[in-house]
């Protein structure tokens, strides 16, 4: 019997990957990764040789031209690696980065691909990471509380500037033509999606952890009205046809099957966030399972059959990783970029020297070091706020602390605490769920910093004290198991079934160290003390110096 693959296209923050899936069991046949030409625009807008704007504090920007080159490259060159007929391919998924909207015409055209939208940079996608539609999120928050949302609750409270709406919102504010002009503000995920198939839909992933979805729908006319009329229509520029994650939007275009070496109406699913995708990659089908996403930043996705309201959490969506779960979502905004923002900036000549002298990656030099220390010989302890602060206080404008530093304090001593502040963060996310009455009985860890790293794993399996256990399966692989529902007959017919069978979990586990929890616990409560007294109003210094920087950065 002919064997039968589904592809999984997984959109990160620097690139784009496509994966052939083996249907039966999971096994990645092949694999194709494009980094995206335009990068990530943070500091300089450079959508074009001919444009070069300086951007405001943080924003982040890509091109959509990106995205498109990621499909016409990635997906026939896995075909080709495997030298399979494309009728083997019997579906495919995409996850994408969220939120992540684009301004389109309702045919779907990119605003920034007209020429007179070409150098306005509220044209262009805002990244998960763009921080700037800050303010518009808080008026957003003032006014749900003011009003008693009840939808407020399913996002644990507090809206975050990553979201879709805080940045519509920001383009309506400061770049009136582009919104009077756009038809549809989309997720990227459903973009691409829209593209493949001509199909405008969004899946409960999306709409539900990203654009204030609930049970009783999405916030109302009169409640963005009474943000600011200037949202009055705002309901009308996203979209409202929401299927169930891992249904299929449609079917290939004949347009799109030859530019991909697909067949037409070849069944695409709808399109998921990235962290939310890995959910299935790592086995995770039960209630009181989490999966814990450590990359750039982190995710942690825990899957539950109760539905329960608290604050702190990122939200909490039906069927919004699993279908028959609810899904509830917590985050941390820096945890790889921490690492690295130290490696680029904070390393002496003699470790980079000592580091080339042996051929290492100077990351893997501070590790070596790290490692020989024992917890709390460094007498320092962190906040992870280096980009602010997604769980559990969903503040963007707070910012990283360093506390214990002496003249003796070496960098490798700051790289530790740097990892140990973020599994701290980790720890009180797991208790956060704990006390809003969910139970986290198993923690999964998946990303690039789960198979690279062991003195990291175990750190954080020592502050977590829980074991940990490594995921074989990426976003990548969740994005094809949302193609093989999507399938229908020729796939699987249930996400048990389909996980089952391509879920994957290695057999390597961290469990915690007797000889460290008790010193961790002390550190942790340090932590813990700096977290509420930066975190929850005591002490604003954070935000101060954060406007302080504004008004000199502005006056240039």
């Amino acid at each position: 019997m002919q064997e039968t693959y589904v592809i999984g296209l997984d959109y990160g923050t620097l690139s784009g990957r496509a994966v052939l899936v083996r249907l039966k069991d999971g096994v990645t046949v092949a694999s194709s990764v494009l980094e995206y030409a335009h990068g990530v625009m943070d500091a300089w807008f450079t959508p074009s040789p001919e444009i070069r704007t300086k951007l405001p504090p943080d924003w982040a920007l890509q091109h959509p031209k990106d995205y498109i080159e990621v499909l016409e490259k990635t997906i026939p060159d896995v075909i080709d690696q495997a030298n399979i007929d494309p009728k083997q391919v019997v579906g495919l998924g995409i996850d994408f980065t969220a939120s992540t909207p684009l301004p389109v015409l309702k045919e779907g055209t990119p605003l920034c691909f007209l020429p007179q939208f070409a150098a306005e940079p509220n044209a262009y996608v805002k990244l998960w990471k763009h921080h700037g539609a800050t303010s518009y999120a808080n008026r957003i928050q003032q006014t749900a509380e003011e009003r008693d949302e009840a939808w407020l609750d399913a996002c644990g409270g507090k809206i975050s500037s990553e979201w879709l709406i805080p940045k519509l919102y920001q383009v309506a504010a400061e770049a009136p033509e582009v919104y009077r002009t756009m038809d549809v503000f989309v997720e990227a995920g459903d973009w691409v999606v829209w593209q493949l198939t001509g199909k405008k839909v969004t899946s409960t992933c999306m709409a539900g952890y990203k654009c204030n979805l609930t049970e009783d729908g999405f916030p109302t006319r009169e409640f963005l009205t009474a943000v600011d009329p200037l949202l009055a229509e705002a309901d009308e520029k996203w979209i409202t046809d929401v299927l169930p994650i891992g249904a299929k939007a449609g079917g290939l275009t004949e347009e799109w099957a030859q530019k991909l070496n697909l067949w037409t109406d070849c069944p695409v699913a709808v399109a998921g966030i990235d962290g939310h995708a890995a959910v299935p990659a790592g086995g995770i089908s039960r209630a009181g399972q989490m999966l814990l996403i450590l990359g750039t930043s982190s995710c942690h996705m825990l899957v539950e059959d109760r539905f329960k309201q608290f604050s702190g959490i990122c939200g909490r969506a039906w069927e919004g990783m699993i279908p028959g779960f609810y899904g509830y979502e917590s985050g941390q905004c820096c945890v790889g970029d921490h690492y690295a923002w130290l490696c680029d900036n904070l390393v002496p000549a003699s470790y980079e020297r000592e580091a080339k002298a042996r051929n290492m990656h100077i990351q893997a030099l501070l590790t070596e070091k790290a490692e020989k220390l024992r917890p709390g010989e460094s007498g320092l302890v962190a906040l992870d706020w280096w980009n602010g602060n997604r769980s559990v206080l969903m503040d963007s404008e707070l910012s990283g602390l360093l506390v214990g530093m002496t003249l003796g304090t070496r960098v490798e001593e700051i790289y530790r605490a740097l990892i140990e502040s973020t599994a701290y963060g980790t720890r009180k996310i797991v208790e956060n769920f704990r006390d809003g009455g969910l139970r986290v009985d198993e923690i999964i860890v998946t990303g690039g910093i789960a198979g690279k790293n062991p003195m990291l794993m175990q750190i954080y399996a020592d502050i977590l004290q829980m074991e940990l256990k490594i995921a074989g399966g990426t976003s990548a692989l969740g994005a094809a198991i949302y193609g093989a529902l999507a399938a229908g007959d020729k796939g699987y017919a249930t996400m048990a079934e389909a996980v089952e069978h391509m879920g994957i979990v290695t057999d390597k586990v961290y469990r915690p160290d007797p000889a460290n929890t008790e010193m961790y616990d002390r550190l942790y409560h340090e932590y813990l003390i700096l977290h509420d007294t930066f975190g929850r109003g005591e002490n604003d210094v954070m935000k101060r110096l954060r406007q302080y920087r504004e008004e000199v950065r502005n006056k240039k």
